[in-house]
């Protein structure tokens, strides 16, 4: 069943026996690393001085693109380019509907006199015009209003994807509409780290340090599910919503717990390794792969990098992930609750600050409570997610998610900070007006002699916190393994710049009246701690008394896309995002019906498929399955008239009941869809389907999945949970 996957890998292929560097060994990541980026270190080599040292000043100071430099460098980027085999090139931007977006050009252009010269010129490179009609507004403009550009943002470099026949330059870009509003999710993102940057200067400029730009870095973990890809094919609700709609609890699961970091299966280890050489010559920098906690679930984790590129390489490695695993037979499921009852998947958004010092301006130090700027940092983050804990709900809130969050190890919606042991004493110890006291460092004891002891971490691990310190940097757990980082990064960049501004304000007013600077830092801090303290929480985010301690605390509890989405229209959210000019009015109500608008889809198309396989293949083989039971009662009572058949009665009663039940919940689910509101208000229409079509397609799954429990493996019409999760 399974088919060797042709490889077409740098490292696989061989000329003469040796590998193409020419040795008889693959090729190290080193080697490989960035091969089909245009770099700066390619651009070092290939651009006159000025334009580099222009271009390393738009990515390190946030200078300005000056465009007379533009033609230069188009250029040389084409010239890069077709030298590795480019025939097209393509801006590369991230609409709001969530997936990534191109449109290929040739460098070819005609002349007059039958021939062709090739061209890619300043104009083109900086600037394209799509038809942005049929994307995503959100109301911003007109279906008739199509004009739409895409602008190259020089601080992410372009690279070359590799078809089968020949490469494209893709340029990382940004989407606007004729109106100035941007239609992406990239532009936000990018004034988001523009904001940031300018509020964090202002508490260095306090300190004393002259930083002149301050980014916010992610390392970005990405899980998924592979399943065979012939199975995969057999379940129209995996090809369509990428998540089973139907399908009965397998045997094991993952109740033995044996998946999570175990022995990594030898046909996914080559779709890994194969991924890699892949994602290397992208310069996506991953380095850690294994198996996750569901079976047939893993992960992939890249290092650090600036926010905007780090969001640039998720989505290319996504769409990477995807078609690699098709070269091996596989499919690579990213949707946040493939299979019901097992763990979803999520992409931890590892977050943090740092100046162009390199310094980490979210690293504690040996001793934090000494450290006055930490702290103001750290205060400023908490202050912000206790003020708008909603906007960072609303940032990850999909149908998808909502499967997700709060069950099987996934954080609840409820977003709280765990700050760890150590930070938890100092940050109590300020609050109480205290010194905290210097914590040793201890060490675990292995007890074997000839092992030495560990040295233990600040604090344990806590999976159930969805936005949790370790070490040097905030782990936002909540958000989905399909989606966009842009979005949730934008409103953290947002959020905390704002808080960031309010500490220096505050700082800059306690000092008109207090000559010590540290006593102006401690009280500022202080005062903010105890004000933010109730978005603390270390304790298990899963219990039910924190669901109740955290309603007495007044953080909010937005448990669906409904109830979260509205946070972004609200006056508070509008005069946020304003203050920082990361997006303005128009632009947030444009993110509000877009988000709504893609869950009434998504639902719509869920459950009209759901009622499709039901009335056209579980109907189907369950009647079949009722009429060879009935045929085999009837026959059996002909040949022994005398034999009371009871248990063989009993089964046929047990089809007979669950096909009842089965047909009065597809018919159930049908009215409700025929019963959808007809109105322009998306909200209205989101609340129907939250509160009528999800209850009505999770009464018919569970008559569905208690079919297939009965009926016969030959007749149960697409692979089983046991199939799909296990691959060989």
């Amino acid at each position: 069943m399974h088919k060797s996957s042709t490889r077409s890998d740098y490292a696989s292929q061989t000329v003469n026996g040796t590998t193409r560097n020419g040795s008889a060994n693959p090729p190290q990541p080193s080697e490989l690393f960035g091969l089909n980026v245009f770099s700066l270190s390619v651009m070092r080599q290939v651009l006159p001085k000025p334009v580099y040292k222009h271009l390393v000043a738009i990515q390190e100071t946030n200078a300005a693109l000056d465009p007379a430099t533009a033609d230069v460098v188009a250029a040389a980027m084409k010239d890069w380019a077709m030298a590795r085999g480019a025939t097209h090139y393509s801006h590369w931007f991230h609409p709001l509907h969530g997936l990534t977006a191109e449109k290929h050009q040739s460098f070819l252009i005609p002349t007059q006199d039958g021939g062709v010269i090739t061209e890619f010129t300043g104009a083109n490179l900086l600037q394209g015009e799509p038809d942005a009609s049929s994307f995503p507004s959100g109301g911003t403009r007109s279906t008739f209003e199509a004009r739409g550009y895409t602008g190259w943002d020089p601080t992410s470099p372009a690279f070359l994807v590799e078809g089968r026949y020949g490469k494209t330059l893709y340029i990382p870009s940004v989407f606007l509409g004729f109106n100035g509003h941007a239609l992406d999710k990239k532009a936000p993102l990018l004034r988001s780290i523009d904001a940031i940057s300018k509020q964090a200067i202002r508490v260095l400029r306090l300190f004393g340090h002259d930083a002149t730009q301050v980014v916010t870095t992610v390392g970005c973990e990405q899980e998924y599910f592979l399943v065979d890809r012939e199975l995969y094919l057999k379940r129209p609700d995996l090809m369509t919503c990428g998540r089973t709609l139907y399908g009965a609890r397998p045997p094991k699961g993952q109740e033995m717990e044996d998946h999570y970091f175990g022995s990594i299966p030898e046909r996914v280890l080559a779709y890994m390794e194969d991924l890699e050489v892949e994602l290397y010559k992208l310069g996506i920098p991953v380095t850690t792969r294994h198996n996750e906690v569901a079976p047939g679930q893993f992960e992939f984790a890249p290092v650090f990098e600036r926010a905007n590129i780090a969001t640039d390489h998720n989505m290319l490695m996504m769409s990477v992930m995807r078609r690699v695993a098709a070269r091996h037979d596989l499919a690579c499921l990213m949707h946040e609750k493939p299979f019901a009852g097992i763990n979803g998947s999520g992409k931890h958004n590892n977050w943090s600050m740092a100046d162009d010092r390199g310094n980490n301006l979210l690293e504690p130090g040996n001793t934090p409570q000494e450290n006055a700027q930490f702290l103001v940092f750290l205060t400023a983050v908490v202050r912000a997610l206790h003020l708008h804990s909603d906007l960072m709900r609303a940032s990850i809130a999909s149908a998808a998610n909502d499967h997700r969050l709060g069950a099987n190890e996934a954080p609840p919606a409820i977003i709280s900070v765990y700050s760890g042991d150590t930070l938890t004493e100092v940050v109590e110890a300020i609050i109480d007006g205290q010194s905290a006291k210097a914590k040793e460092k201890t060490f675990l004891n292995i007890g074997v002699s000839n092992l030495p002891p560990l040295p233990l971490h600040d604090s344990d691990r806590n999976r159930t916190s969805p936005f949790a310190f370790t070490a040097n940097k905030f782990e936002f757990r909540a958000v989905g393994s399909g989606q966009n980082i842009a979005r949730p990064n934008m409103v953290l960049n947002t959020i905390v710049a704002e808080s960031l501004g309010y500490m220096a304000d505050g700082i800059e007013t306690t000092l008109k009246t207090e000559t010590d600077f540290n006593a102006a830092v401690r009280s500022v801090v202080q005062r903010e701690l105890t004000a933010h303290r109730a978005v603390l929480f270390g304790g298990d985010g899963y219990s039910a008394e924190w669901h109740k301690e955290a309603e007495r605390r007044g953080l909010p509890n937005l448990r669906t896309v409904v109830d979260a989405i509205p946070a972004f229209i609200t006056p508070r959210a509008i005069a946020l995002f304003a203050s920082q000019s990361v997006l303005t009015d128009a632009e947030l109500h444009s993110h509000y019906h877009v988000k709504l608008d893609t869950y009434i889809k998504m639902l719509s198309i869920e459950a009209g498929l759901m009622s499709s396989m039901g009335a056209t293949q579980i109907l189907p083989a369950a009647l079949e399955y009722q009429s060879r039971v009935a045929t085999a009662v009837h026959r059996t009572e002909d040949v022994l008239p005398s034999t009371t058949l009871i248990g063989q009665r009993k089964l046929l009663e047990l089809v007979a009941a669950a096909i009842e039940r089965f047909i009065a919940r597809l018919q159930h689910l049908d009215r409700a869809r025929a019963a959808v509101p007809e109105t322009d208000d998306h909200r209205i229409v989101a609340t129907y389907f939250r509160d009528f079509i999800i209850p009505a397609m999770q009464e018919l799954r569970a008559a569905g999945d208690e079919l297939e429990v009965l009926l016969d493996d030959d007749l149960w019409p697409m692979p089983k949970y046991r199939q799909l999760l296990h691959l060989s």
